[in-house]
């Protein structure tokens, strides 16, 4: 057998493999009322497959593309902690920069217990911030101003707030509202704003057109959110009245899976030790330089392998999630447009039809 012929037979069945999983992915829309799915399997070189079956809504006819854009919320954090990373290497702070280095007229209005908490405790939920995940917040004061100075009255009075105390059931307090201290802080040494950081690093610096807030569905043809009531899908509209209460840079921005997968592969090529956008030993550290929770990525060690991974729920309209094998250098991403029981059991069987084609 000559090389082409081989090269032809490797195609074809790489093509018939990829329509396989489209066939599942579908089968697994279907089965569990989701929308849309969205998924892409990388490593640092290439795409290995990618794809995207279903509708922008249940109400509506659009067909899913790859140019549709997810809320991807929580995933939101590696992005932030990212664009925090680069300032680090720049030398406009370090990982154990105390908050109250940066901001010393805050600290006798602040509680005791916080005054020594660093860079680095915030963006790894090791500051015992209260949580402020939607449930059982503390009631928040009707702040005024624009983002970036309504962001400066929350963290002021989220350091007014008893601390939540990590055990050794929980070694770290997950807290929405500490990826917003973290973020003053790097507003304050950037003299930018968390936009305009997200503008310049994201946007202009690796060109991943990344946009604030939710999908524009009312003026073009794009994905819905779909939240779930008395076990019915009901689609959001992208001028949905919902706030974050300031904690924009833990979960508010939206972006296309080809997009995502530019940013995943990023960080994959720095796993394996090549620098680019940051240098090599940043990206080791960022996933793997702290346990349990590292920055912005949850640090896993399962089978013999270590795993960043995490998932974001876009406010409970979208459920997004991604899990990088470090091991072998390899990613699987799953973006959906629902979030229930169902869209996570679905999500949980093609994340492992995904791993199992790619011998994980």
């Amino acid at each position: 057998m000559n090389k082409i012929t081989t090269i032809f037979l490797l195609i074809i069945s790489t093509v018939s493999y990829g329509q396989q999983t489209v066939q599942f992915a579908n089968s697994i829309r279907n089965t569990y009322n989701i929308p849309e799915i969205s998924y892409a399997v990388v490593n640092s070189k290439s795409i290995l497959e990618i794809a995207a079956v279903g509708r922008h809504s249940i109400d509506l006819p659009d067909t899913a593309t790859l140019n549709d854009r997810f809320h991807i919320g929580s995933n939101t954090k590696a992005m932030t902690a990212f664009i925090i990373a680069k300032y680090v290497e720049m030398g406009k702070l370090d990982w154990a920069t105390k908050f109250f280095d940066i901001y010393p007229e805050w600290k006798n209005g602040s509680l005791a217990a916080y005054h020594h908490i660093t860079l680095q405790d915030l963006l790894s939920h090791k500051a015992g911030i209260q949580p402020f995940q939607g449930e059982n917040d503390p009631e928040i004061p009707g702040f005024k101003g624009t983002n970036p100075e309504k962001r400066k009255q929350f963290g002021q009075f989220v350091l007014t707030l008893d601390p939540v105390k990590p055990d050794s059931l929980n070694p770290f307090v997950y807290s929405n509202a500490g990826y917003t201290l973290a973020t003053l802080m790097v507003e304050k040494v950037a003299r930018k704003s968390w936009e305009e950081l997200v503008e310049k690093v994201l946007n202009k610096d690796l060109n991943l057109n990344i946009k604030l807030s939710w999908p524009e569905n009312q003026l073009t043809k794009e994905t819905w959110g779909h939240l779930t009531e008395n076990d019915t899908l009901k689609p959001v509209p992208s001028d949905w009245d919902y706030h974050l209460d300031f904690t924009e840079p833990a979960g508010d921005i939206n972006i296309k899976l080809v997009n995502y997968v530019k940013f995943i592969q990023l960080n994959l090529r720095g796993l394996e030790g090549r620098d680019n956008y940051l240098r090599s030993e940043t990206y080791q550290f960022i996933h793997n330089g702290i346990k349990n929770y590292s920055l912005g990525w949850f640090n896993v060690y399962e089978n013999g392998k270590e795993w960043s991974v995490h998932s974001g729920t876009g406010a409970f309209t979208y459920f997004t999630i991604a899990h990088i094998d470090r091991t072998n250098n390899i990613a699987f991403i799953i973006f959906t447009n629902s979030f229930n029981q169902g869209t996570q059991q679905g999500v949980r069987l093609l994340m492992r039809k995904l791993k199992e084609n790619y011998g994980n």
